[in-house]
């Protein structure tokens, strides 16, 4: 049977510009959001899931829209999906990925990269099709993102930015990082290695909490050995979800979207909320937030960093240069939000997407309009 798309989407004079639905082959559909393009050719990750929907990419396009443009890059945004459940052993789906490389290859506006259910060797599939994606291992001369933890890197350097602004002091600040994944561990490692104490983590299975901190280098040789979070010895098992609601300096939802809602936000007892994932609160959650005086950097701006290496990576830069422009525009974006937040008393996204929307407007000058 055919897997059925049900197409609902929301649009406006950003985009989107295209949505384009595929059948790369046969019991496997597709769909790509190519949100704008006034910066340049869009940037978007491929999401492999069963349940992933054209209003989810069409969300996740705009946020790549307003990311880059935030981060100052000569890109536009766009997101794809393909309904298909990962491979069960973790292998890359190369016959699925090199089939869907084939069905975009007309989208020349459009560089895929690694997403939710996907990797550096599904890039490297669609790569070796078409000639054209980011995130590539680096024996391709890719900057692999996840081995290096761009993202993890670059919200570091927004927690750097915001210690120098004495919005935070680094020194034992609490952590509690939802999601140990690529993002959580390496963000988890910057964090720690800046002197701030990691008091809980979770993963798909469960959690681990320890008021006093956790052993960082034990933790993640648990990780790495395969085992669950909640087998690490050195903190207490808890129930995956507990640990949103522990008082703390800092909360990095780094797993799923809409993890914060209207129903829970004000549970949360954090002083700062770092997006490490894409859309890990509602709207209505950031004005609770906002309300109750919690800082909440919104993922236009938190987790950039690894498309900031995306794009280094498709300019042909080198890891220095890309850690190097990580450092750079998170640092001086996070502190010009900030001043926004602060002048105008609005709130985090709509300071973020006024910085972003106003590059978009101007490089739409530029475009030609007849």
């Amino acid at each position: 049977m055919q897997p059925e798309i049900r197409a609902a989407w929301y649009a406006d004079e950003l985009g989107p510009a295209k949505v384009v639905f595929l059948r790369p082959m046969p019991r496997m559909a597709a769909v790509v959001v190519v949100d704008n393009v006034a910066l340049g050719p869009a940037i978007g990750g491929v999401r492999l899931s069963p349940a992933v929907s054209v209003a989810e990419v069409s969300r996740l396009a705009r946020a790549m829209t307003l990311k880059n443009a935030a981060a100052g890059l000569p890109h536009g945004g766009g997101k794809s999906g393909i309904y298909l459940a990962p491979s069960m052993d973790g292998a890359p789906r190369e016959r699925e990925m090199r089939a869907f490389a084939r069905a975009i290859e007309q989208l020349t506006d459009y560089i895929p990269g690694p997403d939710m259910g996907t990797d550096e060797g599904c890039m490297a599939f669609v790569h070796d099709e078409i000639g054209r994606a980011v995130g590539l291992p680096s024996v391709l001369g890719g900057i692999p993102l996840d081995e290096l933890g761009a993202t993890g890197y670059g919200l570091a350097c927004c927690v750097d930015a915001l210690a120098a602004d004495k919005l935070i002091d680094l020194a034992g600040a609490r952590v509690v990082v939802q999601g140990f994944g690529a993002v959580g561990t390496h963000v988890v490692m910057n964090l720690a290695g800046r002197g701030a104490r990691v008091i809980a983590v979770s993963d798909a299975e469960g959690a681990v909490h320890r008021e006093e901190g956790l052993d960082v280098e034990a933790l993640l040789a648990t990780k790495r050995a395969g085992k669950p979070v909640s087998a690490f010895p050195g903190g207490r098992a808890v129930d995956r979800d507990d640990i949103l609601w522990l008082e703390c300096e800092l909360l990095v939802p780094a797993a799923g979207p809409d993890v914060f809602t209207e129903r829970n936000a004000s549970r949360v007892q954090a002083k700062v909320v770092l997006q490490g994932a894409n859309i890990p609160a509602t709207p209505e959650a950031e004005r609770i937030f906002h309300k109750r005086g919690v800082l909440c950097l919104p993922d236009i701006i938190a987790n950039a960093g690894g498309v900031i290496c995306a794009a280094m990576e498709y300019a042909g830069g080198t890891r220095a240069q890309a850690f190097a422009a990580i450092e750079e525009k998170l640092h001086a974006n996070t502190a010009e939000l900030v001043d926004r937040v602060s002048a105008d008393g609005v709130l985090p996204r709509q300071a973020a997407g006024a910085m972003a929307v106003g590059r978009l407007h101007t490089a739409a000058g530029y475009r030609r309009h007849f």
